[in-house]
């Protein structure tokens, strides 16, 4: 169950992926970010009334907030770096520096996946630098650009790692801690930078969806982490490039390169190697 819900998470990750960077098009990525994140507070409600019987701790709260926290930084990383460098260097950077950080922290943890799960997940990692490549590199990124694409990657990373120290029994209350921490973040940055949290006409809907859609895969992710190994959960999160890319093809028709399409390939086939494992 929890490689079906981390699979899942990356899908729905992916697909809000692809609604946010539609709408930031036409906005400011941080503004996208707090507003969307906002948004995806009426899911974040619609949870926690639906899933009433838990017990809360502080520390599944605060393990929410240091993941919220994480997240949050890693987005205001990760937009300038693609708005100044090319998404060929910056996105494979941040996706496999996402799914690196936890799988160390959680073999450091004691996590021991069996061989088989293992190979998957060393075979996840080819797999989203190839699926999240552009054909074409346009220019060279700047090495001030692959530094916030990595811290990115790390922010993403200490979201995994944050949310899968809270408990099973906790429901959907880290999320609650989670979203207060990084909309107060980026919310307070906006404030002060003078940005207008006013979407661009027509986009609402976008920015809507791109929230909504983040709260359930966070949600997915939730219930895998704290029912799985941090090691396997957290790298198949980060294969949300994919379906990213798959989008582009169906909605946008967008021609992928061939390496994205051996990415696409490999995916499916480290997920299906850590399903056969677990």
């Amino acid at each position: 169950m929890p490689v079906l819900l981390a699979t899942l998470s990356s899908l729905v990750y992916g697909t809000a992926d692809f609604a946010g960077g539609m709408a930031s098009r036409r906005n400011d990525g941080l503004v996208v970010t707090v507003v969307s994140q906002s948004f995806g507070c009426i899911v974040l409600v619609v949870a926690l009334v639906a899933w009433p019987e838990v017990t809360v701790q502080p520390s599944d709260l605060l393990w929410g907030g240091f993941a919220g926290i994480g997240g949050g930084l890693g987005l205001m990383c990760f937009y300038p770096a693609l708005a100044k460098g090319p998404m060929s260097v910056v996105a494979p950077t941040t996706a496999v520096c996402s799914a690196v950080v936890p799988l160390v922290v959680g073999l450091v943890l004691g996590d021991r996946p069996s061989p088989l799960a293992l190979s998957g997940v060393l075979l996840a990692i080819p797999a989203i630098v190839l699926v999240a490549r552009e054909s074409a590199s346009h220019g060279r990124a700047e090495p001030r650009t692959v530094f916030m694409a990595v811290l990115a990657g790390v922010g993403f990373g200490t979201f995994f790692i944050g949310v899968a120290q809270a408990s099973s029994h906790a429901g959907m209350w880290p999320l609650a801690g989670a979203r207060v921490a990084s909309i107060g973040l980026v919310g307070l940055v906006c404030v002060v930078t003078g940005r207008s949290l006013r979407p661009t006409a027509g986009t609402t809907p976008l920015v809507a969806a791109a929230g909504m859609l983040d709260l359930v895969a966070n949600a997915l992710y939730l219930l895998a982490a704290t029912r799985g190994m941090l090691s396997i959960v957290s790298v198949l999160g980060s294969l949300y490039p994919a379906s990213t890319v798959i989008l582009a093809v169906l909605v946008l028709h967008e021609r992928l390169a061939r390496a994205q399409w051996a990415g696409v390939v490999l995916a499916g086939g480290a997920v299906a190697l850590i399903a056969a494992g677990s």
